[in-house]
């Protein structure tokens, strides 16, 4: 489906605008650092240009209709100016990650203006190593994981040599913001076809009732599989805490061949494995809080894509959402694992992304109002601790105006008293984790993310032979790389 002015938010999109505070902002991004030079200013923002027509959400803003007679539309921004979305800056010497984290963080406090397109793309010199960086920020009701890795073909070449991109049509035009009246008429419309949509179904199910009847089945056990879900309470942590609108981000690197060797040696998926690196470290945090974790359980929200293959190029959101165990109760870090793949197993196989999808539908029945209040309870404390993203990238180079991509650092959100969010994504053979927490409630997590590594090194280490592993500690010995090297990039 085309990207068109005037399109209306689906349920899903409209919830994460109404999750929005002012300490809870929904918009998401990456940190994606470049080998350098750096490309002049004004050539970056012409590759940008040059691609917009591409992804024409990205000239639309929010209308919003009067009285709440309908969910906002996207229009097209009368006086865009690219400029105003695409940044430039530069860090002070001497250019360390430490400090370009500082600056993501920064950004990422600040919500994104809603009377203009909700994105933002900074270009960063200075990195130390000759190096460059980019800063993305999008609202979640732009974009969700999925289709976020199909914008990089806004930006990204496969080569070294950027590529021309086709562009048919004249110059871009903004056409004319609906007024108030037309966005109501337009809302009322909508609330009347939805009878319509309901005796369209009714009547397709007087002609197929057995399929209706199997639908209609799975449909009410997916939803019973979320009310369940709903009824057995997050535990509460020093996670779930009020938070305020500044922001921490750390950068942990991994290599997606040590995920898929743990999983090669002990079965589950490599999202298992995260899981369980995940699980391994809160619990060495939760002791470094003097919380005892005998019999406790975390859980972490999970977002599930529901987009079908041939949805991978459109914009807006089409996921739905698990609770996936953090068993930090499990001291032995294979059996960790091992109970998160057999709870992963079970949640696949309880329908409980089904039934969350089935609520998005309902949702988008719901007037505004109740719209807003049912998201409320989607992100609840009671629901989940912290969410836990793992998205898969490319599995080959990327390039920017011929500067190779060599980490992307994903930047997930922090819900209303959610004091931490982990997102990770492969690219080219890595596994780059971002870890956002909130300015005041996490001062430690730089330890966190160093915490992951140990985490992770833990089932590296199980999953290989003593032979092997003597092998690596004997290279390790020979190389005159300091341990600090292979560790998690930290610090606030």
């Amino acid at each position: 489906m085309a990207q068109e002015h005037g399109d209306r938010l689906t349920a899903v999109d409209a919830t994460f605008l109404a999750q929005e505070g002012p300490a809870a902002h929904m918009h998401v991004g990456a940190v994606l650092i470049f080998e350098g030079p750096a490309p002049a200013f004004a050539d970056f923002a012409d590759h940008i240009r040059g691609r917009l027509h591409l992804v024409p959400r990205y000239r639309h803003k929010l209308a919003f209709p009067p009285l709440e007679s309908g969910r906002p539309l996207w229009v097209d921004d009368p006086s865009f100016n690219l400029e105003y979305h695409v940044r430039h800056t530069a860090l002070p010497a001497p250019g360390s990650e430490e400090q370009l984290r500082a600056l993501a963080a920064r950004i990422h406090s600040q919500a994104l203006d809603r009377s203009k397109p909700l994105w933002e793309t900074w270009l960063v010199q200075g990195l130390e190593g000759g190096r460059f960086a980019l800063i993305s920020k999008n609202h979640h009701a732009l974009v969700d994981g999925i289709s976020g890795v199909d914008l990089m073909t806004v930006l990204f070449d496969l080569g070294r040599i950027p590529q021309p991109v086709p562009h048919e049509d004249g110059p871009w035009a903004p056409q004319r913001t609906p007024s108030a009246l037309e966005m109501t008429a337009r809302g009322l419309r909508g609330l009347a076809r939805v009878p319509l949509a309901a005796a369209g179904r009714a009547s397709e199910a007087a002609r197929h009732p057995a399929h209706a009847l199997e639908t209609t089945r799975e449909a009410l056990e997916a939803l019973g599989e979320v009310v369940r879900a709903g009824l057995d309470a997050a535990p509460a942590t020093p996670l779930n805490v009020e938070i305020g609108p500044h922001r921490r981000l750390v950068f942990v690197r991994g290599d997606l061949a040590d995920f898929k060797e743990v999983k090669n040696a002990f079965g589950g998926t490599v999202n298992d494995v995260v899981l369980a690196v995940v699980a391994g470290a809160l619990q060495t945090w939760l002791h470094s809080r003097g919380v005892r974790t005998e019999g406790l359980e975390l859980r972490a929200l999970v977002p599930v894509s529901i987009r079908a293959r041939d949805e991978h190029h459109e914009l807006g959101n089409r996921i739905a959402a698990m609770r996936g165990p953090l068993p930090v109760y499990v001291q032995d870090p294979v059996a960790r694992l091992q109970v998160v793949c057999q709870a992963m197993e079970g949640l696949k196989d309880s329908k409980q992304a089904l039934g969350a999808e089935v609520l998005a539908s309902l949702e988008a029945l719901a007037p505004p109002t109740i719209l807003a209040q049912a998201s409320r309870l989607n992100f609840s404390t009671r629901l989940f601790n912290l969410l836990v993203t793992n998205v898969p990238g490319p599995q080959f180079p990327l390039y920017v105006l011929g500067r190779k991509l060599e980490d992307l650092f994903p930047v997930a959100f922090l819900p209303k008293d959610h004091a931490l969010a982990i997102a990770i994504m492969s690219y080219n053979g890595r596994m780059d984790f971002g870890l956002l927490g909130d300015y005041d409630a996490m001062p430690d997590l730089d330890a966190l993310g160093e915490m992951v590594q140990d985490s992770l090194q833990e089932l590296v280490e199980a999953a290989r032979p003593p032979t092997a592993r003597a092998r690596k500690v004997s290279t390790r010995a020979r190389t005159s790389r300091p341990r600090t090297s292979s560790r998690a990039t930290t610090g606030a």
